[in-house]
């Protein structure tokens, strides 16, 4: 952390995050391209019912970040004994997490997608698709939970093993499951969401079993397990502005739906492709700032200034690199994008200029997602919390609304241009009055 040149250094740091996200990425994109095989109709429900599965990977990531900062503390203590408690009580977290999405996914699917379209197809098809997704939901809290607990310990290579085996069984099983193929029946949503609960199932057994087989720093033991509630506190003290700010997401993307909608479900559809695509694009970005976090943290500890910059200079050079390729794709092929996603003609007339549009933010956004890492290394996690809140909340929606006064569909797409020039000030002014204060003071020997 503190002699390997910063470019090996973050380049072997983040090479494993990186094709892990990417391979959850693949895992979504795909999942949807086979799903617009139906219809449009079914396409527009998976992105109307995308915002629950978003709120679902916030508090299991949420809690696996707490779970992995204490248990990662303990072990540089040798606490072992704080350890196997904080593993386990993590484990019972994401159980207990998962049963509100179960009572959802059984009582309140329907309903949910009946507040955001009166198109009956359109609800009977999300409904197809939650009621199986939510229930089984302790599938992907568990898999989560699990791959968190071998990167923790330094195993990153089973984790990325785990969620490859489910990403790919997945991807075998949706065209398997969805149009009934190799003696299996036909079952259209059901299958969609039956090929991405049993992929979460098998990625959370094969994590399990690893860790059972290769983790030396755990002791799984069940027998005697009561809660603990000082550890649960301290799980939730640094997950919780995490699950906070990846629910600010969900509640932007319904939001977003709420107002598209109310223009057509087309509109809603196109949202949900570039929300697909564009994870292609900032997952392996994120994967890339989760190994610049731990280098920017241990040298702020180390009070080498110098490593610090580097490493924020070149991860924002990558960072931007991915994401100007990105920008440069939604530009000139638009419609090849979304014709992946069985685009038919009315698609592509307002798809091909909305992908363009949101394009142009691209080119901000590997600079501010960067900017919001490097405050979260150096402690200022409230900051970044702040950041993501007005960008999803206080700018994007509200700008996004008052653009669709104008009558006009094309002009909410440039609510996403505006609010990644407001995110990139605020990050931008945030980092450089936290690095004089808090860094430069540090490094030059203060408190």
């Amino acid at each position: 952390m503190g002699v390997m040149p910063v470019r090996r250094l973050l380049l072997s740091m983040s090479f494993p995050m990186v094709v892990s996200m990417l391979v959850q990425a693949c895992y979504n994109v795909i999942d949807s391209v086979f799903v617009a095989r139906i219809n449009e109709n079914a396409l527009t429900a998976v992105s109307l019912a995308f915002p629950v599965q978003m709120l679902m990977i916030a508090f299991a990531s949420g809690t696996g970040v707490g779970m992995n900062a204490l248990l990662s503390r303990s072990l540089g203590e040798k606490n072992f004994d704080r350890v196997n408690r904080t593993a386990a009580n993590g484990v019972f977290l994401a159980w207990v997490s998962s049963i509100p999405f179960l009572l959802f996914g059984i009582f309140f699917s329907e309903r949910f997608f009946l507040a955001q379209t009166g198109v009956r197809e359109i609800v009977d098809f999300g409904h197809d698709y939650l009621s199986i997704v939510c229930p089984f939901s302790i599938a992907v809290f568990s898999q989560i939970a699990f791959e968190r607990l071998l990167m923790s310990t330094g195993l990153t290579i089973y984790s990325m093993l785990a969620q490859t085996a489910g990403a790919v069984t997945n991807i075998i099983l949706d065209p398997i499951m969805i149009f009934g193929m190799l003696g299996c029946p036909e079952m259209g949503m059901a299958g969609a969401a039956l090929a991405t609960v049993i992929g979460q199932t098998l990625a959370a057994a094969l994590a399990l079993g690893f860790n059972l087989g290769r983790n030396r720093e755990i002791d799984f033991r069940a027998r005697g397990f009561r809660p603990d509630r000082e550890i649960i506190g301290k799980i939730y003290l640094v997950g919780a502005p995490s699950i906070l700010m990846a629910a600010t997401g969900s509640v932007m993307t319904y939001g977003m739906n709420l107002i598209l909608m109310a223009f057509t479900p087309t509109a809603a559809a196109v949202f949900g492709v570039y929300f697909k695509l564009q994870s292609l694009l900032l997952l392996p970005v994120f994967g890339l700032n989760n190994g610049m976090v731990p280098i920017v943290a241990y040298n702020f500890g180390a009070r080498n200034r110098e490593r610090i910059v580097k490493t924020i200079r070149l991860a924002v050079l990558y960072a931007e690199g991915v994401m100007l390729a990105g920008s440069l794709l939604f530009q000139l092929f638009p419609n090849q994008l979304l014709g992946l996603f069985n685009a038919n003609a009315a698609m592509l007339a307002l798809g091909a200029p909305a992908l363009r549009i949101i394009g142009i933010h691209f080119v901000l956004a590997g600079a501010c997602v960067v900017f919001i890492s490097t405050l979260q290394a150096l402690g200022n996690g409230l900051e970044s919390l702040l950041i993501a809140f007005t960008r999803q909340l206080v700018v994007l929606l509200p700008a996004a609304w008052l653009l669709s006064l104008t009558g006009s569909v094309g002009a909410v797409w440039w609510a996403f241009p505006l609010a990644e020039c407001a995110t990139l000030a605020v990050s931008g002014h945030l980092l450089k009055r936290v690095f004089r204060q808090k860094v430069d003071a540090w490094c030059a020997g203060g408190n």
